[in-house]
């Protein structure tokens, strides 16, 4: 039985924007963003502390993470690509990974983002896959 929204995300019992899906992780988009396209990845083995999880799973994670924040810098202009681990609003790991101008777009404040419109996260999350298959066809090229 699913016990946290990640879960319900993961179980399709919620809906999300998902950008990308492998085996072991998902990666959808927050609707309180920080800044446009601000994603969650999140393994979809239930745990609530990244520095908990076996070595053998936090590599993957991470490489998971790599792979979407190039989709994401593809398609959102931006200087960097921030990651933040907190893990307190959901009590499973995530990974907030976020285009950014600045460190000070990494602020998290005592609030969420601002709600994000449907459309507009139906659209990032469209560019955003659309990124990851470009990328995932010229990496199976070269």
């Amino acid at each position: 039985m699913a016990t946290t929204v990640f879960d319900r995300i993961i179980a399709r019992e919620l809906p999300a924007h998902i950008v990308a899906e492998d085996a072991a992780h998902i990666a959808f988009l927050d609707i309180h963003p920080l800044t446009e396209g601000h994603t969650l990845v999140v393994p979809k083995q239930a745990g609530d502390d990244l520095f908990a999880m076996p070595d053998a799973a936090l590599g993957p994670l991470q490489c998971f993470a790599k792979r979407v924040a190039q989709g994401l810098r593809a398609v959102v202009p931006c200087k960097r690509v921030g990651m933040l681990v907190v893990g307190f609003d959901v009590p499973h790991v995530h990974l907030h990974l976020v285009p950014i101008q600045q460190t000070a777009d990494l602020h998290l404040g005592n609030a969420p983002g601002v709600p994000a419109a449907p459309a507009a996260l139906a659209h990032t999350a469209e560019k955003v896959r659309s990124a990851l298959a470009a990328l995932a066809n010229a990496a199976q090229q070269a």
